[in-house]
C-alpha cells in the first residue's frame, strides 16, 4: 500500500542511515530558493550539512542576499528562470561538472508561478502557458536533465505540487491545470524509477504565507491589468465588479495563510532522507476534510464546499441582468 502523510512530516527517525552520509556531504539540488519553501528548506538542509546548489530567479535579491547571509559555503546560489532552456542547460551543467565524481542524491521541485485569480474564460492564454512553463515543463526539463546523476545514487526526487492539482478550485485553472500535470508526471516517474532505486515524492501543502501570495498591492496590480487587458464584450458580460470580488475575496482568504514553513520543510526532508518516504505528503491543516469530500462526496458538495472555502463569485453581469429580467417577467 502506498504511504501518504497527512499534515506534516512523519518525522526522521527512519532516516538516520542517511544522516551521517549528509554529515559527509550529501548533494541536493533545489529549484525555487528566492522565497518561501524553497529558501526555508535550503537553509535548512545547509545546517544539516547537506552540499546544496539552490536555484533563485533573482541572484541579487533579498531572497538570494538572505540565503548568502545565512547559509555557509557549502551552499552553492545558481541564477535560473524556468521559461528560458539556456537557463536551465547553465545549471545542469555546473551541477553536473561538480557532481560527477559523487552522484546527486536529491532533487527538490520548488519553483511555481501564478500570479492571476479569475475565471479560465478571463485569464489570456499566455497565462495557461506561463504556468505550463515553469510549473510543469521546467520541472521535467529539470528533472531529465539530473536524472543520470540520480541514478547513480539511488537518489531521491521531491517536487512541491498543490491540492489545487487535485481539486477545481473556483479562479485557479491555470495554476491548477499546471500542478495537475506535474503531479501526474511525478507519479508516473515514482513508478518508472522504481527499478532504479530512485524513490519520488509529492509535496501537497495547504495555504502558507510565501512569497508575494499575502500582498494585497500585488493582487491589486494584477487585477487592473487584466481588467485593462479584457475584450469589452468580455469584460461587459462579466462587468469589472465581478473581477473586483473576485480579487476582494482572494486577499481576504490569504489572511488566514500560515507563516510557520516547518511542516512543508519537514515533509521536504522527510522525502530525502526517511528509509521509505511516503508518495504523497499533505503538510497543512483542512486537508484532509478536503480530500474526504473531494474523493467520496457528489461533485455539487464538492463544488459548494470549494467556494465557500476559497472563493465563491458573483454572478456576472450579463445574468444579473437576465435574473432582473426574468423576476420583472
Amino acid at each position: 500500500m502506498e504511504r501518504q502523510s497527512w499534515g506534516g512530516t512523519w518525522g526522521l527517525g527512519a532516516a538516520s542511515q542517511w544522516l551521517s552520509l549528509a554529515t559527509a556531504g550529501l548533494l541536493s539540488a533545489l529549484a525555487g530558493c528566492d522565497s518561501g519553501f524553497g529558501q526555508a528548506t535550503a537553509r535548512h538542509l545547509d545546517t544539516m550539512g547537506f552540499r546544496v546548489f539552490a536555484s533563485v530567479l533573482d541572484p541579487q535579491g533579498p531572497g538570494a542576499q538572505e540565503l548568502r547571509r545565512s547559509c555557509s559555503s557549502r551552499l552553492t546560489l545558481l541564477q535560473m528562470d524556468l521559461t528560458k532552456p539556456e537557463d536551465i542547460q547553465r545549471v545542469l551543467q555546473h551541477v553536473q561538472a561538480h557532481t560527477n565524481s559523487t552522484g546527486l542524491w536529491g532533487l527538490v521541485n520548488n519553483a511555481g508561478f501564478n500570479d492571476t485569480i479569475a475565471d479560465a474564460e478571463l485569464l489570456p492564454l499566455r497565462k495557461f502557458r506561463t504556468c505550463m512553463e515553469v510549473n510543469f515543463f521546467g520541472s521535467l526539463e529539470l528533472t531529465k536533465g539530473l536524472l543520470p546523476l540520480l541514478r547513480s545514487t539511488g537518489g531521491r526526487i521531491v517536487t512541491v505540487s498543490s491540492p489545487a492539482g487535485d481539486l477545481p478550485f473556483p479562479c485557479l485553472a491555470a495554476y491548477g491545470a499546471s500542478k495537475a500535470a506535474l503531479s501526474l508526471l511525478m507519479d508516473t516517474f515514482r513508478s518508472e524509477l522504481q527499478p532504479w532505486g530512485i524513490k519520488v515524492s509529492l509535496i501537497l501543502p495547504g495555504y502558507y504565507k510565501t512569497g508575494t501570495t499575502c500582498d494585497p498591492a500585488f493582487w491589486n496590480l494584477q487585477k487592473q491589468q487584466l481588467v485593462a487587458s479584457l475584450p469589452r464584450e468580455l469584460l461587459q458580460a462579466y462587468g469589472e465588479d465581478y473581477v473586483e470580488e473576485i480579487n476582494r475575496q482572494f486577499i481576504q482568504f490569504m489572511k488566514v495563510a500560515v507563516e510557520d514553513l516547518s511542516a512543508v520543510v519537514n515533509s521536504i526532508t522527510d522525502g530525502l532522507l526517511a528509509a521509505n518516504p511516503a508518495v504523497r505528503y499533505y503538510p497543512g491543516q483542512g486537508l484532509g476534510l478536503m480530500y474526504f469530500i473531494h474523493r467520496y462526496l457528489p461533485y455539487f458538495v464538492r463544488d459548494l464546499f470549494l467556494k465557500g472555502f476559497f472563493i465563491n463569485p458573483k454572478l456576472p453581469r450579463a445574468l444579473q441582468r437576465e435574473h432582473h429580467n426574468a423576476k420583472k417577467a
